[in-house]
This record gives C-alpha cells, sequence and structure tokens, in this order.
C-alpha cells in the first residue's frame, strides 16, 4: 500500500509539473512576451491558445487560393504571402504574430533585416524546428548553424571558385544544348512550325540533369528516384508548416511519418550507393573533381582535422545539394521564360546579345563558354529582375538563440525571425514607385544601387556571411539556358497559362508553365 501511494504521488506530481509548465508555455509566456514587446512599440494580432495565429495564416492562405492574377501583374503576395499583406498596413513592417505559442516576429524592415543577416556570432540560427524540413535539406550547409556551418563551408566552398565554374560551365551548356536539341526534333518529327512545351517540368529535368553531372558525376536517370522522392518530402514538409508543432508527435506511427521514414531511407539509401560506388573506384580514378569528390576527400582518413565529414554529413549535404541545387534554379528558369514571353521587347533584346557574344547559324551547335555567358550583360539584368519579382525562396527564417537587440527591439530567445523577401522586394519606399513593375534596367549601375533609397535591398540570394553559396552557379547555369533557348527559339505564352504564382517552400507557376516556342529559323 505504501508503494502504490508513493506512486500515485509521484504521477500526481509529474502531471501537476506538467500542467503547469503547460500553462506557463501556452498562457503566461505568450501573455508575457505580447506585453514587452508591445511596450517597445512592437504590435501584431492576438495570440491565441495553442494554436497562435496559425488558423488566421491557414484562412487568409485558402482565400487566396482561388486567385488569378492577369499576366502583367506581378504582386503574387495575395496567393503566397497573404499574411503579411493584411498585418503590415495594420501593425507595420516589424510586428508580431505566433506560430502556435512561439513568437515569430515579421522583419520587413530592410535596416533591421540587414542587421540580422550580417550577424556572425550565430545568434540568428537557421530554424531547424520543422522535422520534415530536416529531412528534405539534411543538416548540410543550408540548416547547419555554428562550427558545423564552418566546418561545411570550408569543405564544400572550393567547389564554387571561379576555375571550378569554369569547368562546369561546359556541362551546364551541353545539358542545355541535349534539351533543346530535343525540342527541334519535336518539331520535325510534328511537322510543325511551333509545338506548345511544358516548361516548368522541362527545367525540372534540366537542373536536375546538370546538379547530377556538376556535383556527382552521374547521370540524371541514376538520381532521378532521389529528386522524386525529396519532391514528395518538400509537399510533405510544406503541409506542415503551418501546423503546432507538438513534441514527440514526429515518432509516432502516423501514416504521413511512415511515408516521410520511408521516403528518406530511398534517398539516402540511393545516394548511400552512389558514394560507394566512387569509394570503389577510388584507387583507379580518385575521389574526382566534383563536389562529392571534395567532400570524400576531406572524410578520407588521412584528411583528418576540423575539415572532417563524417558519412552521414557528407549524405545530407549530397541531399542539401540535389534539392537546393536543382529545385531552385528550375523555378528562376521558369520564371524568366515567363517574362520573356510577357516582354516580346526584351526577348528581341536578350536573343540579338545571344547571336552577338555566343553565334547564331552553325555556331549555335557548339556550347556557349564561361567567357561568352559573361558577357551577357542585358540577360545579367534581366535575370536579376527575375530574381527580384520571382525570388525561387520567398522568405528567409532565423531563429533567436537568447535574447538579442535587433533594431531597437530586444527580441525573446527562442523567438522566430521571418523576412518576407517576396513582400520587401515590392516596397515603394525602397524600390520607387515603380516597385511592381518589370523593369530590368533597375540594375543597369549593379545590384547595390538597383534600390534608390536602400542599398544591396536584393535579398534573392540572401545576404551576409550566409548567403547562398551557389549563387554564381545558379547565375551561370541560366544564362547557359536561356543563350541556348534563344539562339533556336522564339517564346510565346499558351493560351492555357494560368497566372498564380503559389509558394510550396519554393515558388512555382500553380498550374505549370505550357508555353508556345517557335524555330527563329520559321518566325
Amino acid at each position: 500500500m505504501e508503494y502504490g501511494w508513493l506512486l500515485s504521488a509521484a504521477l500526481a506530481a509529474a502531471l501537476a509539473s506538467w500542467a503547469f509548465d503547460a500553462l506557463v508555455r501556452l498562457v503566461w509566456r505568450p501573455r508575457a512576451l505580447a506585453r514587452s514587446l508591445r511596450a517597445q512599440g512592437v504590435r501584431g494580432p492576438p495570440y491565441r491558445f495553442f494554436h497562435g495565429n496559425l488558423g488566421d495564416i491557414r484562412r487568409l492562405r485558402a482565400a487566396g487560393a482561388g486567385i488569378r492574377l492577369d499576366v502583367a501583374d506581378h504582386d503574387f503576395t495575395p496567393i503566397a504571402q497573404p499574411q503579411f499583406r493584411e498585418w503590415i498596413p495594420l501593425y507595420g513592417r516589424v510586428f508580431l504574430y505566433w506560430f502556435g505559442s512561439t513568437p515569430n516576429i515579421c522583419v520587413a524592415d530592410y535596416a533591421m533585416a540587414k542587421q540580422l543577416l550580417a550577424e556572425r556570432t550565430g545568434i540568428f540560427a537557421k530554424n531547424r524546428s520543422n522535422a520534415n524540413l530536416l529531412r528534405l535539406l539534411g543538416e548540410g550547409l543550408v540548416l547547419a548553424n555554428g562550427d558545423d556551418w564552418h566546418r561545411h563551408k570550408k569543405v564544400v566552398h572550393p567547389a564554387f571558385n571561379t576555375d571550378k565554374l569554369k569547368m562546369m560551365t561546359a556541362t551546364m551548356a551541353d545539358c542545355a544544348l541535349s534539351m533543346v536539341t530535343s525540342w527541334e526534333a519535336q518539331l520535325a518529327n510534328q511537322q510543325k512550325e511551333r509545338v506548345t512545351i511544358e516548361l516548368s517540368d522541362q527545367f525540372e529535368e534540366l537542373t536536375a540533369d546538370v546538379i547530377s553531372h556538376t556535383a556527382f558525376g552521374s547521370s540524371y536517370k541514376e538520381g532521378k528516384r532521389v529528386f522524386q522522392a525529396l519532391k514528395e518530402l518538400q509537399f510533405i514538409a510544406f503541409s506542415t508548416l503551418f501546423n503546432v508543432h507538438i513534441p514527440g508527435f514526429r515518432y509516432l506511427p502516423t501514416k504521413k511519418n511512415m511515408r516521410v521514414w520511408k521516403l528518406d531511407k530511398e534517398v539516402r539509401s540511393t545516394l548511400t550507393g552512389i558514394i560507394e560506388n566512387r569509394l570503389a573506384a577510388k584507387d583507379k580514378a580518385g575521389y574526382g573533381n566534383d563536389l562529392l569528390g571534395l567532400m570524400l576527400e576531406a572524410c578520407a582518413p588521412e584528411h583528418g582535422g576540423d575539415q572532417l565529414l563524417s558519412m552521414d554529413e557528407i549524405i545530407d549535404e549530397c541531399k542539401t545539394f540535389f534539392f537546393a541545387g536543382q529545385e531552385t534554379t528550375s523555378h528562376l528558369l521558369t520564371w524568366v521564360m515567363f517574362l520573356l514571353s510577357t516582354h516580346p521587347e526584351w526577348q528581341d533584346k536578350l536573343r540579338a546579345e545571344v547571336l552577338r557574344e555566343c553565334g547564331g547559324g552553325r555556331d549555335r551547335r557548339r556550347a556557349p563558354t564561361h567567357d561568352m555567358l559573361s558577357k551577357l550583360k542585358l540577360m545579367n539584368l534581366f535575370i536579376l529582375e527575375t530574381l527580384r519579382l520571382y525570388s525561387p525562396v520567398p522568405l528567409i527564417r532565423r531563429r533567436t538563440r537568447c535574447p538579442v537587440e535587433l533594431g531597437g527591439v530586444v527580441v525573446p530567445a527562442d523567438a522566430l525571425l521571418t523576412l518576407p523577401i517576396a513582400t520587401m522586394h515590392r516596397d515603394r519606399e525602397v524600390w520607387g514607385d515603380d516597385a511592381g513593375e518589370f523593369n530590368p534596367l533597375r540594375f543597369d549601375a549593379g545590384t547595390t544601387k538597383a534600390a534608390p533609397k536602400n542599398l544591396s535591398a536584393m535579398l534573392a540570394f540572401s545576404s551576409g556571411p550566409r548567403n547562398c553559396i551557389g549563387q554564381n552557379f545558379a547565375m551561370v547555369e541560366s544564362r547557359a539556358v536561356v543563350a541556348a533557348v534563344l539562339q533556336r527559339f522564339k517564346l510565346t505564352l499558351s493560351p492555357e497559362y494560368v497566372h498564380a504564382p503559389t509558394d510550396v517552400i519554393t515558388l512555382r507557376p500553380k498550374y505549370g508553365l505550357p508555353m508556345i516556342v517557335t524555330s527563329v529559323d520559321d518566325a
């Protein structure tokens, strides 16, 4: 009886402790933090028990889901970022809202955003709270923090130096040439002057092929299952972004969790096979000069020290590169083609530049070199403006490790900080009255002077020490692909296209991009 009484008392104490902790976390702390931030001038929509403002966000997104824009309208924020569109006019560029009981501060003020992104001590860490997002990207360079991030960067950074990039350009151009050659074959087989092609699917395969070759020395087909599995993981991860995070829930054998486990296992086993094949061939061919080769060399027994990556870290870095290197560039190319088709005068200008610098006629059968692509000045402006209006990653999120002063506001520990890039890139006070219009010439004096009232207002590749390591890779690949297309084809937007840009972690056309392509020889 005595033991039973002690057990009951211990259970009652545990339940009381749990209830007290829940009361603090779900009621007292949110109220105290909201009161503290309100005293500092940071307001926001009211906190709702347990859910915070997630219900409001889901409601706003549902209302925007049916919106269809005119092709000349580049403001997709009512679809992709409706909460910022509704709350910034009410509460200002810096406001507080809630992901469940987690405080989330919108940082749409450029001065505050620059302070956040320039910080080098790691106080503003990458947000790793979503387990499904971690499985999608892996704990590689994109999500690593602190010393782990420095160690990963030392290993990965050499793959993106100028000499390596020049070598990769040939592969990018060859892959692009293969794609446009298949388009020419479609025209020939159908004996038509023009054909409609779904470009977003084409670019997903193309960029997957480029990443497979440049990073892993393999063809797209060998890693196809990796891309398919990561795409499904992406949609699952996005479906959980606006749900309340319940500790331990990811370990329960729910239908969604079991599917995630299976997909993650498939990705890891495929990547392990690719790595093991490379290791088996090491004595004959070495580790290789691609990204995988550099990482395996760092992992070799003869290479110890701080730069050493474990096999699990190499697999995670591969996952990061498979997704980040392929997904973002494919959507950038999609939006470039959309804007080329809706601005025929710019399409003509860019085609003339491509033919002048890269050649036409018989010369177009030869892939352009890195030096040729670097001379495409107008194309560079065009791509930068595409990135401003249709940034493939529409927001940046960080998490505070401890209480910290940011822009005169003391932000609490373990708070989320969200930079809504798509919204900030349309800020008229920063970019001017034509912020919502397509104008590549705004970048004619360089990215730092593109916004008349703010230096370095371009955030498509982030900024500061954690800016995108692959931005030069993406820019060169985009120029190579666009050059290959414009050398051979005229682009006209299909009447079937519906303009509804939407975000599924990355920004994509909700209904694809059907495009009418016509050979320039017949145009």
